[in-house]
Parts: structure tokens; sequence; C-alpha cells
């Protein structure tokens, strides 16, 4: 063998090595492009999930807000109907 045929081999084998470590470039970046996207999608998914759960504990709290406000009003009309009732409940 002579150094034509040797560096022409070496180039070869380089050329082969270089369409596999790019094809799997390409592939490994084709695939964290896609799993980028999914992960995307699930993030914004979870931002959507939160702020429905935001609105409704907003709404509970304006909720128990009322709820506390009208068990006021209820204990402040019962007192004035029968103080005693309200300090010592009956065991009926």
């Amino acid at each position: 063998m002579n150094t034509s045929t040797l560096i022409l081999n070496a180039f070869g084998i380089v050329g082969i090595l270089a369409t596999v470590i790019g094809g799997y470039v390409v592939v490994r970046a084709s695939k964290e492009a896609k799993t980028a996207e999914v992960w995307k999608g699930e993030a914004e998914a979870q931002k959507a999930r939160a702020d429905r759960l935001q609105e409704d504990l907003a709404e509970i709290k304006e909720r128990l807000k009322r709820l506390e406000a009208e068990h006021a009003r209820a204990i402040a009309l019962l007192t004035a109907l029968d103080p005693a009732r309200i300090l010592r409940p009956t065991t009926d």
C-alpha cells in the first residue's frame, strides 16, 4: 500500500464517521426540539391549571367571607332573641 491509498482510506473512514456523527447530531437535535415542544405544552397546561385553581381559590375565599358574615349575623340575631341559650347550649 502506498501513501496515497492510505490517505484515501483514512479520508473515506473519516467521511463515514462524519456522516454517522452528523446523523446522530441531527437526530438528537430533533429529539430535543420535540422534547422542548412537549415540555412547553406541559408548562402551558400547568399554568392554565394554576390560573383556574387561583380563580377557584378566590371564589372560595369570597364565599367563606359571606358565610362568616351570615354566621355573625345569625349569632347576633339569636343572641338578641335569647342570649342565655347561645352561651349554654341545651342538651335535648
